[in-house]
């Protein structure tokens, strides 16, 4: 029953636990995404952009990925991409992307971290930028059985902080909460940035293919996806929900978490959300760069290689060197317009291919699921 229960979860929960943790570090974490793809559309505008377009795409898509990844058992970008795009220059045109959005996303947690310590608990920003540094080092120099382990086991920590930090701030800002959503406030664009929001975060997939292994049919890859896409978008809709009784007060915030955990009163329960979030930039952090090494792995393994594990934490390193420059853009400008831009880059070298791969499979009479 043990063997069992874990098969279950390796198969159908992990992918979507990996993917809840890659995207929650970069603006997902401190509600600064939020705000920007949904609350600026209106509390009721932001809601039907999050849950009519964001997850449906989610799921539909993850579950795509999942099939292709498995059919050709692709379980590292570079190999995925290249049976996807075809040869050069189709999948690099792809891997120039992931490289430039990579180094937006740990600019973006570099300067939530630095911001988060320093804000919070009177350190020095750089403390806060070289803890995450180091601790990405070690889990990246560990290896992928580590790697799921934490991120699986910090995304339940996730969950739980966030299911009780809901029902807390409902029950003292419920009529505010209410009050909001009853304005039915829809302005126009909701659609467009549930899109846009789908996009750019599906380029998550290639820091989560490490973990498809445990995946052997189409019904568990189709199946494991569509989960995926609830399991991602759930703790963003349960702090959603809870930004809206603060709407107007948090549109301009870089850290819109922290205002509304404060509002709660409960000390006690801020500092434990800014340790968890923290731990969510680092496995965000972790997961994409660790992407990155099983690519270098891959191409290395096909020469008869291997790359070494002393390697694995200097190209983190290496990339959050670089990335820390960047980081002084703050926030908002990083998540605005270097998220903005991007999206429509994975749209082209990964959604609209994966369609048509898709479309073709049921042309042939192939049927996705068995």
């Amino acid at each position: 029953m043990n063997f069992l229960c874990k098969g279950f979860f390796k198969k159908y929960l992990l992918p979507g636990l990996v993917f809840q943790s890659v995207i929650i570090g970069g603006g997902y974490g401190t509600g600064r995404e939020l705000v920007e793809y949904f609350l600026e559309y209106g509390p009721v505008g932001g809601l039907l952009g999050m849950i009519l377009i964001t997850t449906v795409m989610w799921s539909v898509f993850l579950a795509l990925t999942f099939e292709f990844s498995r059919r050709f058992r692709a379980y590292d970008y570079r190999t995925f991409f290249k049976q996807l795009l075809g040869p050069t220059p189709g999948w690099i045109i792809f891997e120039e992307i992931y490289i430039i959005f990579l180094l937006i996303v740990l600019a973006v947690l570099g300067a939530a971290s630095g911001e988060l310590l320093h804000d919070n608990f009177g350190l020095h920003y750089m403390v806060g930028v070289a803890i995450m540094l180091a601790a990405v080092g070690f889990l990246t120099f560990v290896g992928s059985g580590l790697i799921e382990k934490f991120l699986s086991l910090w995304s339940f920590v996730l969950y739980a902080i966030y299911a009780v930090f809901f029902v807390i701030t409902f029950i003292k800002l419920g009529s505010a909460i209410r009050g909001n959503f009853a304005q039915i406030e829809i302005k126009p664009g909701w659609a467009a940035s549930g899109f846009k929001y789908a996009f750019y975060n599906l380029s998550a997939v290639a820091a989560l293919l490490f973990c498809l292994t445990h995946i052997e049919t189409r019904k568990e890859a189709i199946s494991a996806g569509l989960i995926a896409g609830v399991i991602g978008i759930v703790p963003g809709l349960l702090f959603y929900v809870v930004m809206v009784g603060s709407y107007q007060e948090v549109l301009p915030l870089e850290v819109p978490s922290v205002f509304v955990f404060e509002k709660t009163g409960i000390k006690a329960l801020l500092i434990i959300f800014q340790i968890v979030l923290y731990g969510t930039l680092v496995e965000t952090g972790t997961a994409m760069i660790h992407a990155v090494n099983e690519r270098i792995n891959a191409a290395l393994q096909f020469r008869k290689k291997q790359l070494p594990r002393w390697m694995r934490p200097l190209v983190a390193i290496v990339f959050l060197l670089i990335a820390m420059a960047a980081s002084r853009f703050g926030l908002i400008d990083l998540i605005d317009k270097g998220y903005g831009t991007l999206c429509w880059g994975f749209f082209f070298v990964f959604l609209l291919p994966l369609a048509n791969w898709a479309l073709h499979q049921m042309i042939k009479s192939r049927p996705i699921l068995d």
